[in-house]
């Protein structure tokens, strides 16, 4: 029994890369549009929120397993173009979670209180100084911990990309493991299960570390997961 542990540690472990690529390319991705998308819907500009609420409404509200198909099957024959797979499920993981990570950003904007404005608008702060230097600041720390939800989410959502071929970790143990070892199936599952909650892990404590450093940096408590949730979905109603 341990050999076999051993041997599937080993060859899950050859999908960790790929799996790691993903969520951490993605999570990048994902942070650029949650923003543009979150201060779109928040412009002064009609056409900004028009457009910024529709790849909300588009990604967040059809399935990810058909986006990652039509991206990298259907697109292809449209433009002529092919993507590689784990780009394409890059491609995918970040605009799908970009849009629910845009209305964290929404929600935790218009959280802060509105005598932060008013006191930024009495320094004759002009509207992008007062979102860079006073509103942004403040609202990062109750974005941090739905953030860190969001992340972890798109970090399980990786294993989607094993349908295109990706040999990421689910790949690994479905497709390599699994049609040789038959009747160790439950074991071969309850390590990727391991693997993926060590990954989960790792991105928790990144956070909770951002998490307090964004919060020193004005002053703050932490603030609590439950109660930042809470309060970035009220904002975001």
């Amino acid at each position: 029994m341990s050999g076999n542990v051993s041997h599937f540690l080993s060859v899950l472990l050859q999908g960790v890369p790929a799996t790691v690529i993903a969520t951490l390319c993605g999570i990048a991705l994902c942070v650029v549009l949650s923003f543009a998308a979150g201060l779109g819907m928040l412009s002064p500009w009609r056409w900004v929120r028009v457009i910024a609420r529709s790849y909300v409404e588009v990604w967040r509200g059809t399935s990810e397993v058909v986006q990652l198909f039509w991206i990298f099957f259907a697109l292809p024959l449209l433009v002529g173009f092919e993507l590689l797979p784990l780009w394409a499920g890059i491609l995918v993981l970040g605009l799908n979670h970009g849009a629910y990570g845009g209305e964290i950003v929404r929600g935790a904007v218009r959280a802060v209180p509105k005598e932060q404005h008013e006191c930024a608008v009495a320094l004759s702060f002009g509207p992008a100084q007062r979102m860079w230097r006073v509103i942004l600041p403040q609202a990062v720390v109750e974005m941090i911990p739905p953030f860190n939800n969001l992340f972890i989410q798109l970090l399980k959502s990786s294993a989607l990309l094993s349908l295109i071929f990706v040999h990421d970790i689910t790949y690994q143990g479905r497709d390599v493991l699994e049609p040789n070892f038959t009747g160790q199936t439950a074991l071969i599952y309850l390590l990727m299960l391991a693997l993926y909650l060590v990954l989960a892990l790792l991105i928790t404590a990144v956070m909770r570390a951002l998490e307090k450093r964004a919060a020193a940096a004005v002053g703050r408590e932490p603030v609590a997961p439950s109660k930042a949730l809470g309060r970035a979905e009220g904002g975001a109603v």
